[in-house]
């Protein structure tokens, strides 16, 4: 009964507080209940973590690990951050080395990213995919019980980033070495890519010339059950600022990781043309120009409303020859003199890029290739989603607010962003905070803490904790040495 009085006068006193500031307003309210609650939050954790130390000191091998005393850190969690000590063990690494560890840290996994716990660095995440490093920091900062800075962000992504290039190059080795992950067979796969250009800044932050981040684009076909008739199927996507050779051995390694390529019935590539775009790994693939950028093209190299459209029917009706003819003539038609009219010489690069992706130029429907047929639920459309692709994804977040970024920024930002288009960006931050392990563990954990070490008898030899009458099933058990510490943390 001790336990709940002490609770009773804990918020009565909170009560008493509250009235004696004359708090009326339900925000300010509000704000004290969450400060008392991320207080309470901290000292459990606190708590948790120094007990589990204490734990694992006891249970040690004395001989391969020396305590050499404790040390103060902190971790920053969602409701702010907790200082706790833990300690520090002098051991013989294997190569026979003198180090120092810290066995909590090694126990839950806490150096992977840094002491962030996994969902602050996923509220962090999710939040700076979405705004600029400085508006994320003001963000968390007003709804957790700390202080991030930007500088704090910042940092995680490019750590974040980092990690996700590593499993990009081990999914390009486990390719090369013929240990690709992938089984899955399919008709047809659906290949896009695109490339976004940025601007850039120097180390010493000042402007650069543009830089091309390249898109890529799997899926499918479209799904012909949803609402959404645009909805890809089996959608993934790979971004990064590498240079084309090796952005593409990633992207065949991420196609291996899903599909067994043997078993793809046809692989279909759109894209603008780009040289880099047709360094493609399957020779079989058939390629086709996006109809989005040859219409654009022809828009701008063009001036005459009517030749445009000329050029497009001609174009629609597959009359390839007749089009690139009729642009040739157009460009000797509109020649002049004058050095800035550059109206032929526009339409003449129309007649070159036209020209040179020639063979892309018909749809893949319309080639009289033999394609397998679609399976239920998915559907074979025209290909070009690759544009809205990249507003959703890249644009909307690394090209407005005159943004300016460094190559390595960029590239750690595009990683992110690809993962949270994939919905794997959860599950890329928890392999590499403590959270992930902390769940799993947090039985093991527990049980270690409130059984393995409790005495049989507590005070003056009474066997047994008093029971309290109300349900708290943290506190109804034998009162180890951990239940006391939660005990002080609550009471």
């Amino acid at each position: 009964m001790m336990l709940v009085a002490n609770k009773t006068r804990k918020g009565d006193c909170m009560m008493k507080s509250i009235v004696e500031e004359k708090l009326v307003s339900f925000k300010t309210l509000e704000q004290k209940v969450f400060a008392y609650v991320c207080e309470l939050g901290r000292m459990i954790t606190q708590t948790i973590l120094e007990n589990y130390d204490d734990e694992l000191a006891r249970e040690r091998d004395k001989k391969v690990y020396r305590d050499k005393g404790k040390r103060d850190t902190s971790i920053k969690t969602v409701y702010g951050e907790v200082e706790y000590s833990r300690r520090v063990y002098r051991t013989e690494s294997e190569d026979g080395e003198m180090a120092h560890i810290y066995l909590l840290d090694q126990a839950m996994q806490m150096e992977k990213i840094g002491l962030l716990s996994t969902n602050l660095a996923e509220k962090i995440a999710l939040t700076v995919t979405e705004s600029p490093y400085r508006v994320s920091a003001d963000m968390i900062s007003d709804t957790c019980g700390q202080t991030i800075s930007h500088g704090g962000v910042w940092n995680l992504i490019q750590r974040l980033g980092e990690r996700i290039s590593k499993e990009e190059e081990y999914t390009v080795q486990q390719m090369e070495a013929g240990q690709a992950e992938g089984t899955k067979a399919v008709g047809i796969l659906f290949e896009e890519m695109d490339g976004v250009w940025l601007r850039m800044q120097d180390s010493s932050h000042k402007k650069a010339p543009k830089q091309e981040m390249k898109i890529f684009t799997m899926y499918e076909g479209w799904d012909a059950d949803s609402a959404q008739r645009s909805r890809l199927v089996n959608k993934k996507m790979m971004a990064g600022m590498e240079k084309s050779g090796q952005f593409h051995q990633k992207r065949e390694a991420l196609i291996e990781k899903v599909y067994d390529v043997d078993e793809i019935g046809q692989r279909i590539l759109n894209g603008d043309g780009g040289s880099w775009i047709k360094e493609i790994y399957d020779p079989e693939a058939l390629f086709q120009l996006d109809r989005f950028h040859i219409y654009k093209e022809i828009k701008k190299k063009i001036r005459d409303a009517q030749a445009q459209e000329e050029v497009k029917e001609l174009l629609e009706q597959q009359k390839i020859d007749e089009m690139l003819e009729y642009i040739q003539v157009y460009a000797d038609s509109i020649e002049s003199e004058d050095p800035k009219d550059k109206g032929s010489r526009n339409a003449r690069e129309l007649h070159k890029y036209l020209k040179n992706n020639r063979e892309g130029l018909v749809p893949y429907q319309e080639r009289g290739i033999e394609l397998p047929e679609a399976p239920e639920g998915i559907e074979y459309k025209n290909m070009g989603v690759q544009e809205n692709q990249n507003c959703t994804a890249i644009t909307m977040r690394m090209k407005h607010r005159r943004m300016r970024w460094s190559e390595s920024g960029a590239n750690n930002m595009a990683k992110a962003l690809y993962r949270k288009e994939n919905r794997e960006l959860i599950d890329t931050i928890e392999r590499y905070t403590d959270g992930l392990v902390f769940t799993m563990q947090m039985e093991e954990i527990v049980k270690t803490l409130s059984a393995a070490k409790a005495p049989k008898k507590d005070g003056k030899g009474d066997p047994y904790v008093e029971v309290i009458t109300h349900h708290m099933p943290l506190l109804e058990a034998m009162r180890t040495a951990s239940r006391k510490a939660f005990e002080r943390a609550f009471c």
